[in-house]
C-alpha cells in the first residue's frame, strides 16, 4: 500500500491561543479531509521556528526539514497545502523548495494559497463579511494585510476592489509596501467615517494585528485613526478561524490532487 503524506505549510505564529484557532484548525479539518495521509506541519518563518524552540521548547520543521524527513520516513506520495495568503515571496519560495525533491517521490503535489482565482476573491470577501455586522453610513471595515514587495502586490488592491462589489466602505492596508495605512487614511478623509472596525486580513491574529494594528504605539493603527477622530472598533480574529476561508484551502489541496 502506498504510503501517503500531507504536509500543512504556513508561515507561523509565536501566539499560541490565535494558533490554536487558526493554523491547528485548519491542519486539523485537512486531516479530516485526507483520512488516508500522515499529517506533517511546517512553518517557513525562521524567526517563528526559533523562537518557540528557544521559549516552549516546541520543534517544528521547515519545509525542506519536514520533506527529508517524510522521504526518510518512506512515504512515496506527498500532497502539500500552502496556509500563505498570496502568492507571494513565502509561496514562491516554498515552491522552489518543493521542485528539488520532484525525483524522490512517486508523487509531489503543492495546493495554492488562499488567493489565486476570482472565486477565491470573492469566497474570501463573504467569509470576511460574515464576521462583523453591517456597515452603517459613518463606520469603515480597515483590513490589516501583511503586505510584500514581490510584484504579486497588486493582489491586495484587488482584494479591495472585491470588497467594493459588495461594500464600499471596506479598505485594505498592508504592514509592507502598498497600499499603507496612510492610503487608508487618505481615503477616509473624504468620508464622513466616525468608526472603524479594525481587524487582520491574515491567517492568524498575531504580532502585526496585536501589535502593528492595536498596539498602544504612537503609529498604531489604532492610535492613528484615533488621530484622525475615527473611534477604532478592534477586531482580534484570523481568517483561520472562519470555516469558510478553511474550506478552501481544502478545496486547493484537491485541486493539486487532480493536476
Amino acid at each position: 500500500m502506498t504510503k501517503k503524506a500531507l504536509l500543512v505549510v504556513s508561515f507561523g505564529t509565536t501566539y499560541e491561543d490565535t494558533r490554536k484557532k487558526t493554523i491547528e484548525q485548519c491542519e486539523h479539518d485537512l486531516q479530516l479531509a485526507f483520512p488516508d495521509y500522515t499529517f506533517f506541519r511546517a512553518y517557513t518563518s525562521r524567526m517563528v521556528i526559533d523562537r518557540l524552540a528557544k521559549r516552549d521548547g516546541l520543534i517544528i520543521p521547515n519545509p525542506v526539514e519536514a520533506l527529508n524527513a517524510i522521504y526518510e520516513a518512506g512515504f512515496e506520495e506527498v500532497l502539500i497545502q500552502s496556509l500563505h495568503i498570496i502568492c507571494g515571496d513565502e509561496y514562491h519560495k516554498l515552491s522552489s523548495e518543493i521542485e528539488s525533491f520532484s525525483s524522490k517521490f512517486k508523487s509531489i503535489k503543492l495546493g495554492r494559497p488562499l488567493l489565486t482565482t476570482i472565486e477565491d476573491y470573492k469566497k474570501a470577501v463573504h467569509a470576511t463579511l460574515d464576521f462583523f455586522p453591517e456597515l452603517k453610513q459613518d463606520e469603515a471595515l480597515i483590513l490589516m494585510g501583511h503586505g510584500t514587495f514581490h510584484p504579486v502586490f497588486p493582489a491586495y488592491c484587488a482584494l479591495e476592489y472585491m470588497f467594493h462589489q459588495v461594500n464600499g466602505n471596506v479598505y485594505i492596508g498592508t504592514v509592507e509596501g502598498f497600499p499603507a495605512i496612510e492610503d487608508v487614511l487618505q481615503k477616509l478623509q473624504q468620508t464622513h467615517c466616525k468608526r472603524a472596525y479594525l481587524a487582520p486580513f491574515m491567517l492568524v491574529a498575531g504580532d502585526h494585528a496585536i501589535n502593528d494594528m492595536a498596539g498602544d504605539e504612537l503609529d498604531s493603527w489604532k492610535n492613528l485613526l484615533e488621530q484622525n477622530n475615527i473611534d477604532p472598533i478592534i477586531h482580534l480574529k484570523g481568517l483561520g478561524e472562519s470555516q469558510t476561508i478553511r474550506h478552501l484551502f481544502i478545496e486547493h489541496a484537491l485541486d493539486a490532487l487532480k493536476a
